[in-house]
């Protein structure tokens, strides 16, 4: 399969008319190669407009959400990025393309393995990958200019918005456990404001300040 052409139309048939204008952001994608960061047996959907299964109830988000998020955090290119939920690794690529360093939260131990030796192969020297509870964010490394969370939260959590830089934003979908709204999160003089981007899907963001296992699993 042609996947660089298949890239292009991606770029020029789900972003670009559905309002991705930023330049930088539709390079990043027209870039990495999402079908490095699929299982197998999916490649020939990578492109498609949907999100795919990556194994352990998690998903790669559909291309168009990931990139609307990322449009929104307005990165530069000497940012420092707390990213919530690695999962398959692209959308970590896709920052990386665009900031300075990532350091990037992954509850299943599996999955950031996975994606460790994935950007690893790939090149991406500016990337941290840590094991852990996402809603308790990465202190070590705070305060982080953007933060991105993949996954539907309950509330924002509060060691998150503790870690964002004053004047920093953070792109998290905000809801019930399976249907949320994307919601753009600024900090200005240690006050919290708040936008809605869309509804979205995402699966449940688990940990101390998110969702329990018991919740999820019923």
């Amino acid at each position: 399969m042609n996947y660089r052409r298949l890239r292009e139309k991606m770029v020029e048939e789900q972003l670009v008319p559905r309002g991705i204008k930023d330049g930088k952001v539709l390079l990043a994608f027209s870039k990495v190669e999402r079908e490095k960061f699929v299982p197998s047996g999916l490649q020939r959907s990578t492109y498609n407009d949907f999100p795919l299964s990556i194994g352990e109830e998690q998903t790669i988000s559909q291309p168009y959400i990931a990139a609307l998020m990322t449009q929104n955090l307005k990165l530069r290119k000497d940012d420092k990025i707390l990213e919530i939920g690695t999962g398959s690794g692209y959308q970590t690529a896709i920052l990386a393309e665009l900031s300075k360093m990532v350091y990037s939260v992954e509850r299943i131990k599996t999955l950031a393995e996975k994606a460790k030796k994935k950007l690893k192969e790939l090149g991406y020297t500016n990337v941290k990958i840590l094991v852990g509870d996402g809603t308790m964010g990465w202190e070590e490394f705070s305060p982080y200019d953007r933060i991105l969370v993949t996954a539907g939260a309950k509330r924002v959590p509060l060691p998150l918005i503790n870690q964002l830089k004053e004047e920093g934003i953070m792109v998290i979908p905000v809801g019930g456990a399976y249907s949320q709204q994307l919601k753009i999160i600024q900090k200005e003089k240690n006050k919290i404001k708040s936008d809605i981007l869309e509804r979205c899907i995402f699966v449940p963001l688990i940990g101390k300040y998110g969702w329990s296992e018991d919740e999820v699993n019923g």
